[in-house]
């Protein structure tokens, strides 16, 4: 996927959208998001500083990328990005200032398996007292914690005197993660949800703060590419190589099945944390090897799902959301999915795709078994309308804006509460 930034270039020019009824999916009980009034004219611009985890441009940093083009396409909003110092430059950075905004890397507190020993707990109670020093001369109006990851950040802004923080929630929590993250998510004044899946594994479903919304992505389909009746399907799968997304799952149902057609993966080792080793994976499991073509990292998956007739995504564990549904529905292309949480809100079974057990081979290995580039394709269509009424970019941006323009009103209405 690549975001479309003349979106935002364009944006004054364009009339303004309509906003979508909420539904059941994008709200939890009693939050309403209202589009309120943007400031006066000639006011002073609100600060607004979103802090991200990475330097990437995987689900949860494409997903930055939209907010950011929100909220820096707004003329009363100054928007800054803090991005770790820890981790290599990536290709996240230099989209952000496209799009107009201040990106900064810097030491930050963010929460990494890696670092919850005794030393990287150290090393994190320092980034944390780095960041309350920095934030302590720049004055921001809302502090944005893109990830759970980030969520140390929302304890140390509220203690420096930023009155509003939001954490935006893109991942399942383990029990383990809930005794950790709930007390800091406590400093957050809104909570954001990608799933109704992540927000009841965070066990914040009932909080008043938390709404969910689900994600978005450009539209990047093109003319249909015709289907030529008979042939064998064409597949692809495009996530990162960590041993959770399910590579080995998928590799020895496709075994199993015979090798039902080609199999296309995309994707690369994370920059923090274990991978698994993909193309030796292929090479041990799959008895035909030339049904399976490793790619690796490319900068736009879009012209490989264009090509195949279905994506799989077969997440061993818990999904935040699986941004790669979205990319293939807006495509026209079906998915193949574990009930892995965020995906079963995306796909309707035996519509717009087919969901197996997380980890059940036997599973995978009937749904591949059982395709044929026909049925594929009646799926990509359905796949392709459910996209334009849910999951267009435009309809997750307006919510997150309004989630952020009604914590800045907020705030005002509490500054006159205090002076009066």
């Amino acid at each position: 996927m690549s975001v479309d930034i003349r979106h935002y270039r364009d944006r004054e020019s364009a009339p303004a959208a309509t906003a979508a009824p909420a539904t059941r999916e994008d709200a939890s009980p009693g939050v309403d998001l209202p589009e309120l009034p943007r400031r006066r004219r000639g006011s002073r611009r609100s600060r607004v500083l979103l802090v991200h985890s990475s330097d990437e441009m995987y689900g949860s940093d494409r997903i930055v990328l939209e907010v950011v083009g929100e909220l820096a396409a707004r003329d009363d909003l100054d928007v800054t990005v803090w991005l770790p110092s820890d981790v290599a430059v990536g290709p996240l950075g230099p989209r952000l200032r496209e799009l107009g905004a201040r990106v900064e890397r810097t030491p930050l507190p963010i929460l990494r398996r890696t670092r919850l020993g005794p030393l990287g707990l150290v090393r994190l109670a320092r980034d944390a007292a780095r960041t309350a020093l920095r934030l302590s001369g720049r004055h921001f109006d809302l502090v944005y914690c893109a990830t759970s990851a980030c969520l140390v950040v929302a304890p140390v802004a509220r203690a420096m005197g930023v009155r509003r923080v939001v954490g935006h929630l893109q991942e399942p929590w383990s029990d383990g993660d809930r005794r950790g993250l709930r007390p800091l998510a406590r400093a957050c004044t809104s909570l954001v949800a990608v799933s109704r899946s992540v927000l009841d594994s965070s066990g914040l479903s009932e909080d008043s703060r938390a709404v969910v919304v689900h994600n978005g992505v450009s539209d990047r389909s093109i003319d249909a590419i015709e289907r030529t009746e008979g042939r064998v399907p064409q597949y692809v799968v495009a996530s990162r190589w960590n041993g959770h997304k399910g590579h080995a799952t998928l590799l020895t149902a496709w075994n199993a099945a015979g090798c039902p057609g080609q199999l296309v993966v995309l994707g690369g080792p994370p920059a923090v944390g274990s991978s698994v080793d993909v193309p030796a994976l292929v090479a041990a499991i799959v008895s035909r090897p030339e049904t399976v073509t490793v790619v690796g990292e490319v900068d736009d998956a879009s012209p490989y799902l264009r090509d195949a007739d279905a994506v799989i995504l077969p997440t061993d564990t818990l999904e935040g959301f699986g941004l790669v549904t979205l990319e293939a529905f807006s495509q026209g292309r079906p998915v193949i999915a574990s009930r892995s949480g965020g995906p079963e809100e995306v796909v309707d079974e035996g519509r717009t795709g087919w969901l197996f057990d997380r980890r059940d081979v036997d599973g995978l290995t009937s749904i591949l078994a059982s395709m044929d580039v026909v049925t594929l394709a009646v799926a990509g269509r359905h796949a392709r309308e459910a996209y334009l009424q849910r999951f267009t970019p435009e309809r997750m941006r307006r919510r997150i804006g309004a989630v952020v323009t009604r914590e800045l009103h907020t705030a005002d209405v509490d500054s006159l509460a205090v002076a009066s």
